[in-house]
């Protein structure tokens, strides 16, 4: 099953890095946003990739062809395919332009700036028992600030940036059935908007629920809490 990586998009909320660089090529822990959601995948056997490539994607193409990190290791190696698939193509023009690539097979999709512990085999198996078109990995939004809980002014807990308590969001980590591409349009289809709204009122999109470390890089302060978790031991997506 191939694994589609969406690496196309400009990523204007993180200026201080993406001027210089795709966002899926900022480094967290001297490796790649790009290696490390690789890993997440190959450690479940999953060693096909596909990154749609637009913005700055020279430089993309550069890591996936000269780069050993990109290949695997020797015992399991890895198919790593670079696709420009537009400058402005949005997220479902990005998969439409893969369909040739795609075939007939049930595949992946991801978004290039976020890893999470996600039990990928779970997450196919469950894709795989509903006979849907369509799964999406629903996680909890991980809090911008720490949580107090208080007993009268008195702090008794607190727990630094948690998980919210309530409310699912698109955490990426796609299922797609090839059927699934009849609902993309052009370049112009925003995965997240008429594709998956369509596929949830034909009672054909479910929801892998994921409770565990999700954590998109979309700021400087993200990425920083990333590196601090790597640097210390205690990067729960290092799955590998």
């Amino acid at each position: 099953m191939r694994v589609v990586i969406l690496a196309g998009g400009r990523g204007t909320r993180f200026a201080e890095e993406t001027w210089i660089r795709p966002k899926p090529m900022i480094e967290v822990g001297g490796k790649p946003l790009l290696w490390h959601i690789m890993n997440i995948y190959a450690a479940h056997g999953f060693r096909e990739f596909l990154v749609a490539c637009g913005y700055k994607g020279g430089m993309i193409h550069d890591y996936v062809r000269r780069s050993p990190d990109a290949r695997g290791p020797a015992a399991a190696p890895w198919g790593v395919q670079g696709v420009d698939t537009g400058l402005d193509t949005q997220t479902g023009g990005r998969i439409l332009r893969l369909k040739e690539r795609l075939g007939s097979e049930s595949f992946m999709v991801t978004y290039g700036d976020g890893v999470g512990d996600v039990d990928v085999s779970a997450l196919v198996a469950f894709h795989q028992a509903h006979g849907k078109l369509a799964t999406m990995t629903a996680v909890r939004p991980p809090s911008r600030f720490g949580a107090l809980t208080l007993a009268g002014d008195q702090v008794v807990e607190f727990t630094e940036k948690p998980q919210v308590g309530e409310g699912w969001i698109n955490g990426g980590f796609f299922v797609f059935e090839p059927g699934m591409l009849d609902y993309l349009t052009d370049d112009t289809t925003i995965l997240e908007h008429q594709p998956l709204e369509r596929l949830a009122a034909a009672r054909q999109l479910c929801a892998y629920q994921h409770r565990g470390f999700w954590q998109p890089v979309d700021t400087l302060r993200e990425k920083h809490i990333l590196q601090d978790l790597w640097t210390s031991g205690r990067a729960p997506w290092k799955v590998w």
